[in-house]
């Protein structure tokens, strides 16, 4: 009891204790993982203009583009995708709040209108749009598709995002005019003319090695013009390449066992315990299933032409007559053995017309088509007893029944073609049939009345039955590769990469520059694993590791670290060393030039005086000499007759004489002009509007940091 009642005594000092090591728990924690003192949560993926974007919200848009970009497009592709929608999105967004605009009940409803009229569901019989018809629509899906009604949602969004935008940018173009005195200044750019003559000495004419430019130039350079220089973090790598590619030994392999099935062969039956012959592919009468069995490319039953087979092999398989076969052949990464299963002649084209009646499911159908497969088909098989005794029905029938709007206008007409144009059942028809030829063919687009109008130039065709293996890599061979790319990771680790690939005769492959949210990697492609481990924060230079690639390994190198900010004097060299060496080539010549005229100019230094008419300042262009808006600017501040100091321009030193100034043409009004002015500007406003406001934006980028990359 004596011990609880010290214990109640000093509660309060335990409690500070307990308190105390929390604090100290909790601040370590802090300063071991320092973004939490100095950023923002890891929860959330940006902040433009002070509004935050969560990693939830985002990923549940990628999420969805995704589904919807399908298979095709990487996650990396998707996400920068959303990301460019959600910085515009906010962009734009805090225009609109500080502009109190928005999308009101009666603008919405003539943006649907106008966005959905042509959508064949929502027009009534005189083809117009019909509200009630959409309206329609909405409240059915509410009550029948929860999915539906939210893309429907999204949909609206999106039409209500454009028409805001759209609203924003006509105010802006509202603001926007072109006064006289603009008009004015645009017709004298224009129309004020002057005649030169001039003396170009160009840089060209001092050898670069002749002028040398130091680190510290190039660096002051790059001081004095920081904003062009600024880059965002970067990292270099190097890296070996290690393919899973058939040796020699595996293609022979292959080329063996496809040998092998060639002929007839006995093999010995347990089942039976007795000897069987088992039919080769030479004289195999059930093609398709031999082929289907043996070959990783299934039987293909399309007649072909010689220009449809592989070029290297083309003349010898065209040649061979039924049953010829040929092989074993490499061609587009397998090895194959050809055989000519059937020869017969085919046009070369056709021309066609049909009707298309689709049911519901079928490829393309559209929501408002209600008859089922087996209503279809009677419905194709009315028209087409209608057509036989009168074939003048046939365009009347396009119009009111076909729903193949590509022909449509063309009376259902599908001008000369060559074969396999067509999906297979619909090509069959109208090739192996004849001129006149009337029927009903199913597709997977729906039941075809087709009728065949011609066919032109009936030559050679044959079906080529194929058995092909694919060139791979034995399991010996990926496991030495495997092997191979092991060691030399072990190796590289404790040794010099650039001596090791030596070794091996490795071949080294650079790649400089790569951003924290690049994605691809030259030579390999898509490899995001590798831009992740050259961005990680413990990654130290000189750094190796192993990456899985299709069919291979890439070992990699990390080579450098560059932080974001002004480009170091290294990294500028190539882009800033011949600007420096420019100047420094301009102060020469005007060191060297002691001369005062034109003529004396051009004997001192080896050339001559040219002539340019016409020049204007709106295309500051000097014939014979490029665009020199700096030398033309000077002569439009000469009088006639006078000649210029030497001047700096691009391409060389200039002296130059103005020998006629011919002054614009003096306007009643100079309102046309002004008129153009303005356009050009309400022009400029759909290019460059919204980037100038994204770039005026305060944007802080955490996809890196929170990992959504």
């Amino acid at each position: 009891m004596a011990v609880l009642n010290k214990i109640r005594q000093r509660s309060l000092f335990l409690i500070l204790i307990i308190a105390m090591a929390l604090f100290s728990f909790v601040l370590a924690d802090l300063f071991k993982n320092s973004d939490a003192l100095t950023s923002k949560s890891q929860n959330i993926v940006a902040t433009i203009n002070g509004k935050d974007i969560t990693r939830e919200d985002f990923m549940q848009k990628v999420e969805v583009a995704q589904r919807q970009a399908g298979p095709n497009a990487t996650n990396t592709q998707v996400m920068n995708r959303v990301w460019e929608q959600e910085v515009r999105k906010a962009v734009m967004q805090t225009q609109y709040d500080e502009l109190g605009i928005s999308v009101e009940k009666d603008q919405m409803r003539d943006l649907l209108k106008t966005s959905l009229a042509t959508s064949p569901e929502f027009l009534n019989e005189a083809g117009l749009f019909d509200e009630n018809k959409l309206n329609e629509y909405i409240a059915n899906l509410k009550q029948t598709s929860k999915q539906g009604y939210a893309s429907w949602v999204n949909y609206e969004k999106s039409v209500a995002a454009n028409g805001l935008q759209q609203n924003y940018f006509n105010l802006v173009k509202a603001g926007l005019t072109g006064t006289l005195a603009e008009g004015e200044l645009e017709h004298k750019l224009e129309g004020n003319k002057v005649d030169i003559k001039f003396v170009q000495v160009s840089y060209a004419s001092i050898k670069d090695s002749l002028v040398a430019v130091s680190k510290s130039e190039i660096s002051d350079y790059i001081n004095k013009n920081k904003k062009e220089y600024e880059v965002e973090a970067s990292r270099d790598i190097k890296f070996v390449q290690f393919n899973e590619v058939a040796s020699v030994e595996d293609e022979n392999a292959i080329k063996s066992k496809l040998m092998a099935l060639l002929n007839d062969k006995v093999e010995y039956n347990k089942t039976t315990k007795v000897s069987d012959t088992v039919t080769g592919f030479i004289n195999t009468i059930n093609n398709e299933d031999y082929i289907n069995v043996n070959s990783d490319i299934k039987f293909d039953n399309r007649f072909v032409f010689k220009s449809s087979l592989p070029k290297a092999v083309a003349d010898t398989i065209y040649s061979l007559d039924a049953g010829g076969v040929y092989g074993p052949y490499k061609d587009n990464g397998y090895f194959k053995i050809s055989k000519v299963v059937a020869v017969k002649q085919i046009p070369d084209s056709v021309k066609v017309r049909h009707i298309l009646i689709p049911f519901k499911g079928s490829q393309s159908a559209t929501p408002d088509v209600t008859q089922t497969e087996a209503e279809a088909k009677v419905t194709a098989d009315s028209l087409l007893t209608v057509i036989k005794s009168d074939r003048s029905k046939f365009p009347e029938f396009v119009k009111e029944f076909s729903s193949d709007k590509g022909s449509v206008e063309k009376e259902g007409r599908y001008d000369w073609h060559p074969y396999n144009t067509m999906v297979p059942e619909f090509n069959d028809f109208e090739f192996e049939g004849k001129t006149g030829d009337l029927g009903v063919v199913k597709t997977a687009f729906g039941f075809h009345i087709i009728e065949i109008e011609g066919q032109k130039d009936k030559v050679k065709a044959i079906q080529v039955g194929t058995i092909a293996r694919e060139i791979e890599p034995s399991e010996e061979t990926t496991a030495k590769v495997f092997r191979d790319a092991s060691n030399f990771e072990i190796k590289a680790a404790k040794g010099d990469f650039e001596t090791l690939a030596k070794d091996g005769s490795y071949a080294i492959r650079p790649v400089n520059g790569i951003k924290v949210l690049d994605e691809s990697i030259p030579g390999v492609g898509n490899q995001r694993p590798i831009v992740r481990w050259a961005f990680e924060e413990d990654a130290e230079i000189g750094a190796v590791k192993r990456f899985n690639i299709p069919n291979g390994y890439v070992i990699a190198q990390l080579v450098a670290q560059h932080k974001a900010g002004v480009m170091s004097v290294d990294d500028a060299s190539a882009k800033v060393l011949p600007l420096v060496r420019k100047e420094k080539k301009a102060k020469m010549i005007r060191d060297r030039v002691s001369a005062k005229t034109l003529e004396d100019l051009a004997a001192a230094e080896n050339t001559t005086v040219r002539s340019a008419s016409a020049i204007n300042m709106k295309s500051p262009t000097i014939s014979g000499a490029g665009r020199e808006p700096i030398v033309v600017g000077a002569a439009f501040g000469l009088k006639e007759g006078e000649t210029s100091k030497l001047i700096d321009g691009e391409n060389g030193v200039y002296m130059i004489q103005v020998t006629k100034v011919t002054p614009a043409v003096a306007l009643d009004s100079y309102q046309a002009a002004a008129n153009r002015v303005e356009q050009q500007k309400i022009n400029v406003v759909n290019t460059k509007l919204y980037n100038a406001l994204k770039e005026a934006a305060e944007i802080e980028d955490n996809r890196a940091k929170t990992q959504v990359q």
